[in-house]
């Protein structure tokens, strides 16, 4: 998670830095008028040009209670006046010395959109805490300053549903359709990989079924059943496609990864694996286990795991 925290961290800072200094100018107007309603109202309808991604503007007194309507680019909304709005989330963060907080985001009231709300501790000229500037935004108002984070490639382990792990020892593998023809199952697969365009792969053994993307066409996915899994035929229905040179899993490597599927397949009647993701692009490997824990992994990390390892993991 630690690479998600870091660019949802990264992206508060931008937006601070975005809204700290109109706020606070804005904050600075306020003493003169408050508490009167209209004038307050007035004076954030002149400076709502000042911050465009705001859906509304207020202010609060210390107690958290509304002063004013709600602000917006289309009008004043006066249904929010007298509103206590003490026990949202942004009235129980911290505010920082500076007066500015920047709350977490949080699921709107009304819109039950995500949002965030901005803070600005409004102050007389003796330094007296008089109340709060509030700004609500809806997130996808705000501007787009940051790349789409990278997913880790560090190992995860994730417990699965507690009900399938009490009851584990109850229970034992069936032999499913794929089981029977797994040979065959696993060739095909390594020809669509490796010669075929597909680039992702989730494999439901006890199912026997798979779900693929492919170059051509990654936004949708295709089921592949039992029956067209064990038919070589169905490779024809794929175009030839050079295997990807971005690929992190290298092409030469995809059989070893098959074989060791199968091989935790059928390790064990009770600890046995379910279903497996490959990506090639991730250069990652997930398996789901009986016990319903999964694991991801690089497949340089999967293949360097014994099998004595991974049934007592996944145990």
């Amino acid at each position: 998670m630690e690479n998600l925290k870091q660019a949802i961290e990264a992206q508060r800072r931008r937006l601070e830095s975005l809204l700290h200094d109109p706020l606070q100018a804005i904050a600075r107007q306020m003493p003169a008028v408050w508490p009167d309603r209209e004038a307050l109202d007035a004076l954030l309808q002149q400076n709502m040009t000042q911050i465009p991604e705001a859906t509304f503007m207020y202010a609060l007194n210390t107690e958290g209670i509304q002063l004013t309507d709600n602000v917006a680019r289309s009008g004043l909304l006066p249904e929010h006046f007298g509103r206590d709005r003490s026990h949202r989330p942004y009235m129980k963060q911290v505010v920082p010395a500076d007066g500015f907080l920047l709350s977490e985001a949080y699921i709107s009231l009304l819109g039950r959109r995500p949002s965030l709300t901005a803070l600005q501790l409004v102050r007389d000229s003796d330094g007296k805490a008089l109340g709060f500037l509030g700004a609500d935004f809806d997130l996808r108002n705000l501007p787009d300053s940051a790349p789409l984070y990278e997913e880790t490639t560090e190992w995860r382990q994730i417990k699965g549903d507690p009900s399938i792990r009490g009851t584990l020892f109850l229970q034992s593998r069936v032999e499913s359709l794929m089981d029977r023809d797994m040979d065959a199952v696993l060739s095909i697969l390594e020809e669509l990989f490796t010669e075929r365009g597909v680039f992702q792969l989730v494999l439901h053994f006890s199912s026997s079924r798979a779900t693929v993307w492919t170059l051509d066409d990654p936004y949708r996915y295709r089921i592949l059943t039992h029956e067209a899994l064990s038919n070589p035929d169905t490779c024809l229905a794929f175009p030839h496609r050079d295997y990807p040179p971005d690929a992190q899993i290298p092409g030469d490597a995809m059989g070893e990864i098959l074989a060791n599927l199968k091989a935790l397949r059928f390790a064990d009647e009770t600890i046995y694996l379910r279903s497996s993701s490959i990506n090639l692009f991730n250069g990652m490997v997930s398996l789901t286990f009986s016990c319903d824990g999964s694991h991801y992994m690089t497949w340089k990390e999967f293949l360097d795991r014994s099998m004595d390892f991974w049934i007592g993991s996944a145990g």
